[in-house]
């Protein structure tokens, strides 16, 4: 099936009078083809010390590639003086397509008409493997007399077509077949084309983008072929400041997705449409679609024919580069994958070309089992966020190679080389730091909260309060999936251990929370004298713990990747800030309660009072304990002993 029918089935029949043509002059290659098979059928038939005819050179230059054709001379027998030829009925449907064919250019010539009607119902009615001599000799025969032959009406459809060509006085405009066009038109067909040659290196040797332009009355006429699927064809019309897009395509998703891409350049879109067209992809449903543009001048108009051209690229093989991204991430993210690659200009083509999803299991085999286990998604271990920024980093490693002609070789090694990375920069630290931001969120919503007296306003006590429990509730899940992770993964065991520890802090200060909450209620007298100094001081030394445990998870978690010294220096002056803090912590503790025994005499508010510098200040010896833990685990990674 070619692309004809369906730029036809879209409605713009003057783009095929060349295309046309030149699908017919090929036809009339196979077809001579075709019948230089059948006359050496005869020959071999006839007499069986007759020399194989080499048609290799026919072959080749009619672009034919099937075996089974070449072999029919050799299989063919002759009885009596009928030809028996097998696979005749497969060569008799070619013979019938190629002339339709070739006869399309000059449908509205009778004779031709006529006479191709004619041969294609005489066709039809052969038997399925034998020639009588008659039948060969209506096939075959080159003689002009009373009786008109295939061969003949084959000989002069070629003149027919050869002097329509002529007429047709195509030229080239960068890459674009063009014919009867407008000086007014040159330069819109070539800012289309800027975009398509922009891009054109990224679908590699795939076929495709072949562009035509006519004029049709008052509009100029663009049609790209995309890739080499019937369906999917795109024409655009543009008549004065005004561009019309109508799209085709198989893949509902696809055309969501270049309906997306489109709108960058300001497309609006109707409703799609569903349509089935008999011969037209055998029959299965296809999607088209219209865009229009409306632009305010003519540089308006060539920027946006060449924004248009510039994103057709990124069609071709998009279902199969999805199917493939699906292997990895999920439904959603795999379609997100390809339009950012788009937007990048950087294409999913070599990705699939260096090997696509085995680009990726490859690296995470690589890495082994304390990363990866068989059967593992990438989104799985990165997530989703990171899984799509490796795979459209990747995809950008492969495109830079693949231009520059490196060996595959080097994009699978570079591919893990980058997961590696992945890997250190978004591995169990990440898990930690976030734990660690609930930590700080907690001991920051407290310290903020004796700062405007939350402990006197019931209400805005009790609402932190309920803050502080669901992120106590949510450090509480990440030590549930470090758990889970350190069953299957042996490095994860001592990270799900150092989570552990670091909950206490989160449990500590959401209790604290809690006891502020009630210490905001009306049933004690509240906090007199030097009671709320001396809290507040206790909070703010707090806080700063936490903030230096921040600091220090975010600096070695750079460790053993090109780490410097002032980076050591950094993490270590960290964690003594940690430890000062923990003991300055036991002193406020000390001052809180000296003051509270001063000036607190109902024993609810003493209560509640103390057992909230008490939450406070055991956060800071939790922390101390998940600094220590983690300064082992830093140590590990430069090699440096205990």
């Amino acid at each position: 099936m070619e692309k004809l029918e369906a730029v036809a089935s879209l409605g713009q029949t003057e783009l095929l009078r060349p295309a046309r043509v030149r699908a017919a002059l090929a036809a009339n290659d196979r077809l001579k083809l075709y019948l230089s098979v059948l006359q050496a059928a005869h020959d071999r038939a006839t007499r069986s010390d007759a020399p194989a005819l080499d048609l290799s050179r026919e072959f080749a230059a009619a672009g034919v590639d099937a075996p089974w054709l070449a072999q029919l001379p050799a299989n063919a027998y002759r009885e009596g003086k009928v030809l028996h030829v097998p696979e005749l009925a497969r060569l008799v449907t070619l013979f019938g397509e190629d002339l339709r064919t070739m006869a399309r250019p000059l449908e509205d010539d009778p004779d031709f008409d006529g006479r191709a009607g004619h041969w294609c119902a005489w066709l039809d009615q052969l038997a399925p493997d034998a020639l009588t001599g008659e039948q060969l000799h209506a096939l075959t025969s080159a003689k002009r007399t009373r009786d008109d032959s295939l061969h003949l009406l084959v000989m002069d459809l070629h003149k027919a077509l050869n002097r329509l060509a002529a007429e047709l006085s195509s030229e080239t405009l960068d890459g674009a077949h063009v014919w009867q066009i407008a000086d007014a038109d040159r330069p819109r067909i070539a800012a289309f084309m800027r975009g398509v040659n922009a891009t054109r290196a990224l679908k590699l040797d795939h076929p495709g983008l072949d562009t035509a332009a006519t004029r049709d009355g008052a509009r100029l006429l663009l049609q790209n072929d995309i890739g080499t699927n019937d369906a999917h064809v795109l024409v655009i019309q543009v008549e004065g400041l005004h561009v019309s897009l109508t799209y085709s395509d198989l893949h509902r998703r696809r055309f969501t997705f270049f309906q997306s891409l489109l709108c960058e350049v300001g497309a609006s879109w109707s409703e799609p449409q569903a349509r089935t067209s008999a011969g037209l992809n055998f029959g299965a449903t296809y999607y088209v679609g219209t865009a229009d543009f409306a632009c305010a001048d003519e540089d308006a108009l060539c920027a946006t024919l060449e924004g248009i051209g510039a994103r057709i690229v990124f069609l071709i093989d998009w279902n199969r580069a999805r199917k493939r991204l699906e292997m990895l991430v999920g439904k959603t993210d795999a379609v997100a994958i390809l339009s950012e690659a788009a937007r990048r200009h950087v294409g999913h083509m070599a990705w699939l070309a260096a090997g696509a999803e085995t680009l990726a299991f490859g690296a995470m085999q690589a890495l082994g089992a304390d990363y990866f286990r068989i059967g593992d998604r990438l989104d799985g271990v990165l997530g989703s966020e990171k899984a799509r920024a490796f795979v459209l980093d990747s995809m950008a490693l492969a495109t830079s190679a693949l231009q520059q002609r490196q060996p595959l070789a080097l994009v699978t090694d570079d591919t893990r080389l980058l997961l590696a990375r992945y890997l250190q920069r978004h591995d169990e630290f990440d898990l930690l730091a976030e734990h660690a931001a609930y930590c700080h969120a907690l001991a920051e919503g407290l310290r903020d909260g004796l700062a405007h007296g939350h402990e006197r306003d019931r209400k805005a006590a009790r609402a932190f309060a309920e803050r502080a429990k669901d992120w106590e509730r949510r450090a509480d899940q990440l030590v549930m999936d470090a758990r889970a992770r350190a069953e299957t993964r042996p490095r994860w065991e001592a990270f799900a251990e150092l989570v552990e520890t670091a909950d206490d802090v989160a449990d500590a200060l959401e209790e604290a929370a809690f006891l502020l909450s009630l210490i905001a209620a009306d049933h004690h007298q509240g906090w007199r004298g030097e009671v709320h100094q001396s809290m507040q001081l206790l909070a703010d030394a707090v806080l700063g713990a936490a903030q230096d445990h921040v600091r220090a998870l975010e600096i070695a978690r750079g460790f053993g990747d090109h780490a410097s010294a002032e980076d050591h220096e950094e993490f270590v002056a960290a964690l003594w800030r940690v430890l000062n803090a923990e003991r300055q912590c036991d002193v406020l503790l000390r001052d809180v309660r000296r003051a509270l025994a001063e000036h607190v005499s109902d024993a609810a508010t003493l209560n509640l009072s103390t057992d909230f510098a008490q939450a406070l200040e055991s956060a800071t010896d939790w922390l101390l304990a998940t600094g220590y833990g983690l300064r082992r685990l830093a140590f590990s990674r430069v090699g440096v002993g205990q």
